[in-house]
Parts: C-alpha cells; structure tokens; sequence
C-alpha cells in the first residue's frame, strides 16, 4: 500500500471539500488506478498562488512518510474552477528538486 500526499489548490477550498480525491484514492480510479492501494497520509493546499509553499509541504508529507504526492485535478486541470494553475509545471519540479527522484508526483487525481 503506497502512502499518499495530496497537494490541492488553495483557490477551490472554497468549493470543494476533497471528496473526489479521498474517493479516487478509495476506489483505484483516475491517477490512482497506476497505485495498486494507497492510504492518504496528508491533504493540504499549496498555500495559495504562486505555490511556493507547496514544496515544503511536500517535503513535510515525505517525511512523514508519503511516497506518492499528487498536485490535485484543480491545480493541473482547473477543475472546478475551470482554471488551470499558471504555475502547476513550476510548482511540480520546485518539489521534485526538494524530495527527490524517487518520490513519484501524480499530475492529476481524478
């Protein structure tokens, strides 16, 4: 069972509770379907634009023991906004320069 950090848009907190995330992850579908189970160990925003808090918080999850993180379906597709984050492909390698290679990054969850 892979231990799973989610990284969510500070922007849909708002309007979204994380039910589709918590959901995907409970039901193998969307980008979890590549984990074969995983157990949410941390869900958090990326503290809002331009995400820069998103990497230590990542590296927050890492440490406590996640070895998946995923930049959510709001921050990469804009769901349910309708607005991709400007700053997702930035936000992504800033994190994979903190924790590594061998800590897999999700793009999407559902």
């Amino acid at each position: 069972m892979k231990k799973i950090g989610i990284i969510r848009c500070r922007q849909t907190e708002d309007m979204c509770p994380g039910s589709n995330c918590f959901n995907a992850v409970k039901e193998n579908t969307g980008a979890f379907e590549a984990i074969e189970s995983g157990e949410i160990v941390g869900f958090i925003s990326c503290g809002g634009c331009p995400g820069k808090r998103a990497i230590s918080r990542a590296k927050q999850m890492v440490e406590r023991g996640a070895e998946v993180i995923v930049q959510t379906s709001c921050i990469t597709k804009g769901t349910p906004i309708g607005f991709p984050c400007p700053f997702a492909e930035e936000m992504r390698t800033a994190i994979k320069r903190k924790i590594g290679e061998t800590i897999q990054i999700l793009t999407y969850s559902h």
